[in-house]
């Protein structure tokens, strides 16, 4: 699997190009700003889906323009749509920073248990309500063995998870999405966050003050 990290827009949230290492099209996780770079790191590359962890500003600022650019459908969870179709007064956020956000319509409406598909690549989502209504993760073993990857958006950061004091946030939510989705996952599995660096699930099920426990 072949995953490249940009931190992106004015909050420098992670957007994530992936795709099966193999060849074959790219998915792009939260082009939350600056677009040119994204276009720029994708070259060629065809891209199978512009999926969103969230509807927040800083992930879904570059959106418009990938999507036209590369004739992508846009997949967000079901939950979340009504946040990017109408922009930052029902909730994108981006008002609280003064940034106006384009009114995006989803192709794809996610709900717990999808598979998106890129080439050989298969990611599984994972619905982990908390931070927003409809945030999810993203959970892709490798087609060849190895680690596998999740994809956290602003659920789970190392050493953090994300705020629940936004419209739509719960404490308890998210501390429940936690338990129940990602808690099971291996402890190898490396977590790309939506701000921030790489963790493992073993690192922050040991040392997260956030992580839930028995």
């Amino acid at each position: 699997m072949d995953v490249r990290r940009m931190a992106v827009g004015v909050l420098e949230a992670n957007c994530f190009i992936v795709s099966d290492g193999a060849g074959g099209p790219a998915l792009v996780i939260d082009p939350g700003g600056d677009p040119d770079i994204i276009l720029a790191a994708l070259g060629d590359d065809t891209v199978a889906g512009v999926v969103l962890t969230h509807g927040h500003f800083d992930h879904l600022g570059g959106v418009a323009r990938i999507v036209e650019a590369t004739r992508a459908p846009l997949m967000v969870h079901a939950l979340d749509a009504m946040r990017i179709t109408h922009g930052a007064s029902h909730g994108t956020m981006g008002d609280a920073f003064g940034i106006d956000t384009v009114a995006l319509v989803a192709d794809r409406m996610l709900e717990d248990g999808d598979v998106i598909g890129a080439g050989a690549l298969r990611v599984k989502v994972l619905h982990t309500p908390g931070h927003t209504e409809g945030g999810i993760c993203l959970f892709a073993e490798e087609p060849e063995g190895g680690p596998a990857h999740l994809f956290s958006g602003d659920t789970l950061f190392l050493g953090s998870v994300g705020r629940t004091d936004f419209p739509g946030g719960d404490a308890r939510t998210l501390s429940r999405s936690i338990a129940q989705q990602l808690a099971g996952l291996p402890e190898s599995t490396i977590v790309h966050p939506g701000h921030g660096p790489d963790t493992t699930v073993g690192r922050e099920a040991r040392l997260n003050q956030f992580w839930p426990r028995a």
